[in-house]
């Protein structure tokens, strides 16, 4: 049976029990002080035979109030729930744009429903990214394949050819791919959320990166320096490190062609940590820079020949650890050129730590 039905033969039920016992109560109250005798009239028996037939027929009528009074009452109760299974048939289908707005005064039904069309909200903007990210990465991971086999397609026709040239140039290629593919498995690992936390200490994972960076720094003519405060926070001693050192080689890579400088800092506050990494570099206007976390954006300096050309996922690697740890990540451009990142990250110590 429906939902509808079980409801209406419970409240038919409810009315049928309700004028039994009614008409139980009337008839034991009322008769019992009528006598029971021939020679008084109306006796007993004779009000039990008018009684008996006009008590049937009320409980029929109430029997067909509840049955009917029931059914509407029980479709206009579930009328909700038939539109959240529709909305959840269309999702169901593909589509995600339909939503509930369910009306009328908050109860229950009116919550269900709108915490469903937030899960719907999330959904479509979950799946929109991952469809345009899918998208996005064929194209990039295509590329580097379809080099390699212009690459030897060439090489097979052209008898002079240079073959440590093109195994120099293939290396190059199959780097990039890999390099690519392994920023893409780091990038779904970290919209999972599925990793172990641990204390860490950004200040000291700052230096390291630093310390790492410094001869791609050195080969740029980029002065870095690093330092700050002690900055614990919860999180992956995996994912953490890759943060920084993506942006540490991200404000290397895009930088003035001589001069130029990286400063990285770390700072401890009552409820917060902060990563602060600033870099010179050219001007960058404000539209700009709010599209620099989106997968697949390059620097608008940088080249397919660069040495550390990357996958144009550094910031949108960053972006999602640090969604991933429950923080935020905050890019301004400098008046002076060039741009400051800053990392925002919870404090595993909010309520101990000196204000």
């Amino acid at each position: 049976m429906s939902a509808r039905l079980k409801l209406t033969l419970s409240y038919a039920g409810i009315v049928v029990v309700s004028g039994i016992l009614l008409m139980a109560a009337v008839a034991f109250f009322l008769l019992r002080y009528v006598p029971d005798s021939v020679d008084f009239y109306p006796n007993r028996g004779d009000l039990s035979k008018v009684f008996v037939p006009v008590a049937s027929a009320v409980m029929v009528v109430l029997l067909a109030l509840g049955l009917g009074g029931g059914w509407l009452l029980a479709g206009r109760m579930l009328a909700p729930l038939e539109r959240i299974g529709d909305a959840a048939r269309l999702a169901a289908q593909g589509s995600l744009s339909h939503r509930i707005a369910l009306p009328g005064a908050g109860d229950e039904f009116r919550d269900l429903a709108d915490v469903f069309d937030s899960m719907l909200e999330q959904l479509e903007a979950h799946v929109s990214e991952q469809q345009r990210f899918a998208a996005n990465a064929s194209h990039e991971l295509r590329t580097p394949l379809a080099i390699s086999q212009t690459l030897l397609e060439v090489a097979r026709d052209d008898p002079d050819r240079d073959v440590d040239a093109l195994i120099r140039r293939l290396q190059e290629v199959n780097t990039r791919a890999i390099d690519l593919t392994e920023a893409l498995l780091l990038l779904s690992r970290a919209d999972q959320r599925a990793f172990p936390r641990e204390i860490v200490d950004l200040s000291l994972l700052a230096e390291g990166a630093v310390e790492a960076l410094v001869p791609l720094a050195d080969r740029r003519g980029v002065a870095v320096e690093v330092g700050g405060a002690a900055a614990p926070v919860l999180g992956s001693s995996a994912l953490l490190p890759q943060l920084i050192t993506n942006l540490v080689l991200n404000a290397i890579v895009h930088n003035l062609s001589s001069g130029g400088s990286v400063a990285v800092r770390t700072h401890a506050m009552p409820n917060a940590v902060a990563l602060v990494v600033e870099n010179t570099g050219e001007p960058l206007p404000a539209h700009r820079v709010a599209t620099l976390v989106e997968p697949f954006q390059r620097g608008a300096e940088r080249t397919r020949g660069d040495d550390h050309a990357g996958a144009g996922l550094g910031l949108a690697i960053v972006d999602r650890i640090t969604r991933a740890h429950g923080g935020a990540l905050v890019l301004t451009p400098r008046a002076e050129g060039g741009l400051i990142v800053t990392v925002w990250l919870p404090h595993p110590y909010p309520a101990t730590f000196p204000a």
